[in-house]
């Protein structure tokens, strides 16, 4: 019963997605309506002209049949008409609504935080936007088609069959519950099947995506085989799944064609019967096995709707799944615009920690930092460094305490206007498929040529752009796999710069470079840093001896605080750090 409802509420959500086409729906009815009455009306002919033949030949002369072929032709040419509208208008309006469903599913993606994304595989939510949706066209078209169909040959059958003899037609539709009963029995089972294929595309998927953004890697230690392994144990899964999917399905179309055999068996039969106790004669015998067969053949269209369905339902309900994801973080009530920043960020007792751990991450944090202050983050890895950054833009929910900036909590602050007043350039750079300038303004998508030069020249990257094969314009491949990672960076430095925020992050910029790259992106990040308030997460320590502010932050919160000079003569934590990075240089 819970399944039930659960696909009851799945539909009634979908359901919405037909209001912008409802008037191409009920033209696909009508025609759906049209060509049913084609073929409930040729049994009737048949009957007649039998009918006439055999009681009363002398009145059927070749003008009536002529008559009559012209009407069931003109039928057909309606049907036809019909049929075409059906098969374009219909399916065009499918994929409409797949469409609209795509849009709202990335739309709705891209309100949801950090948290959701950190525990999705992003391979798994690329097959909920893309193959999940594909059956949705077939599902949204014929869905309510087959059914208008089905019920209108149903009882117009019974309607017609029982004005010839309704005690055998009775008796012929007492077949019909059964084969209802073995419908919903085999659904169940389809529809898990159906879903757990579905689950194992998106891991399949989640694996090559994984196993090929990570090739060099793979060949650098030659894991080609390992790679391999992996993918056909994810391969076999799927396999399995699809498998298991068909088997259920066989055994739903065998027992519906035993049905199918079960109906023709019985019509003929009972038939017989009647028409020999002179219950009625040859041309309602025939009209009848006629009327049989239309029927059948609706119910076979049911059947093998029925797996469409399964696979539409399935694609819809791993659809709501995520639609109905809540975003942990998101606008309060007439959030605040900002304006004029000056970059005062405030930490007041605030405390951490990830939806999936039981510990904090931040544990009373106090901070202050003054507008234009540059404040360096070091201390051990998992200290909590990139996450207290990733705070400041409320990237991740509070447990307690307040963030505040210019005195305002950041939680009356809107998202866009907030992020829109903060530059981040981190260790791993990601850089979009598309050309340099693509890349570049992305920080300030209306920028000028002039003005996204001007960015890259404050970056230190407009040399070395002017020697790439076409310039701004040249193609940097996926993830920028043409640059090196000094180049990557120096683009996502300018991208800031184009940006032009009160507020920079600047998490471990420049770790993973070469000395040399090391040296230029220096010196492009402390011209980026000047004048804005920015927050410094860093391993070089080398690098962060002239800010303002060194916190020192562990997994036991802020444990040192003050300028290089003051801290080394401390001699505490910090002095250790920088005495042991020193030793190692």
């Amino acid at each position: 019963m819970e399944k039930k409802k659960s696909t009851f509420r799945t539909f009634m959500q979908f359901l919405p997605y037909y209001k912008p086409y409802i008037g191409t729906v009920c033209i696909d009815l009508l025609c759906a309506a049209l060509t049913t009455l084609c073929e409930l009306v040729f049994p009737m002919l048949v009957r007649y002209i039998t009918n006439t033949a055999q009681y009363n030949p002398e009145a059927l002369l070749l003008s009536s049949v002529l008559k009559l072929g012209g009407l069931y032709l003109f039928l057909r040419l309606v049907d036809t008409a019909a049929n075409y509208y059906m098969a374009y208008v219909g399916h065009v309006m499918g994929t409409k609504l797949e469409t609209d469903m795509r849009r709202d599913l990335f739309a709705h993606l891209q309100t949801l935080s950090y948290n959701f994304f950190d525990n999705t595989k992003v391979g798994q939510l690329m097959t909920r936007v893309t193959t999940d949706l594909f059956d949705i066209t077939e599902f949204s078209h014929h869905f309510p088609e087959e059914m208008f169909i089905a019920a209108i040959k149903m009882i117009g059958a019974f309607i017609i069959l029982g004005g010839i003899n309704l005690t055998l037609t009775l008796l012929l539709f007492l077949v019909l519950p059964v084969m209802l009963i073995s419908v919903a029995l085999f659904r169940k089972n389809m529809k898990e099947a159906f879903k757990e294929q579905r689950v194992q595309v998106g891991e399949l998927n989640a694996d090559i995506e994984d196993s090929l953004l990570g090739i060099r890697v793979v060949k650098s230690f030659a894991n080609e085989d390992v790679e391999q392994k992996k993918f056909d144990l994810g391969n076999q899964k799927f396999y399995k799944a699809k498998k298991k999917a068909y088997v259920y399905m066989a055994r739903f179309q065998g027992a519906n064609r035993f049905f199918d055999g079960v109906m023709y068996v019985a019509g003929i039969v009972l038939g017989s019967i009647f028409m020999i106790r002179g219950h009625f004669n040859p041309a309602d015998l025939i009209a009848y096995i006629l009327y049989i067969q239309t029927l059948i053949a609706s119910i076979r269209k049911i059947v093998e709707f029925t797996e469409q369905f399964q696979r539409g339902i399935t694609g819809i309900e791993r659809f709501t799944e995520i639609m109905n994801e809540v975003p942990d973080i998101k606008d309060c009530e007439n959030p605040i615009a900002l304006s004029d920043v000056r970059g005062e960020i405030e930490f007041q007792n605030v405390c951490f920690k990830y939806n999936d751990s039981t510990e904090n991450v931040l544990e009373n944090i106090n901070l202050h930092a003054k507008p234009g202050e540059n404040i360096a983050l070091v201390g051990p890895s998992g200290g909590g460094k990139t996450t207290l950054c990733n705070l400041i833009g409320h990237f991740y929910e509070i447990q307690s305490g307040q963030i505040l900036l210019d005195g305002t909590d950041i939680r009356e602050i809107s998202l866009k206007s907030l992020r829109d007043h903060i530059g981040v350039v981190a260790q791993d750079v990601y850089m979009f498929c598309g050309t340099v300038k693509d890349n570049i303004c992305y920080g300030k998508m209306d920028a000028t040529d002039d003005e996204i030069i001007e960015a890259a020249k404050l970056a230190g990257a407009h040399e070395f752009i002017m020697g790439l094969t076409d310039g701004y314009d040249t193609y940097i491949g996926e993830r920028g796999i043409k640059l090196s990672g000094g180049q990557k960076q120096r683009l996502a430095i300018a991208r800031v710069f184009l940006k032009n925020p009160p507020i920079l992050i600047l998490d471990e910029a420049t770790s993973a470079l070469d000395n040399e790259s090391e040296l230029i992106v220096q010196q492009s990040l402390e011209k980026l840093a000047k004048g804005r308030t920015t927050f410094t997460v860093a391993h070089r320590l080398t690098t962060i001896r002239n800010a303002d502010k060194i916190i020192v932050l562990t997994d036991e919160g802020i444990v040192e605080e003050g300028t290089h000079t003051a801290l080394m003569e401390k001699d505490g934590m910090y002095a250790s750090l920088y005495s042991m990075y020193t030793k190692i240089k």
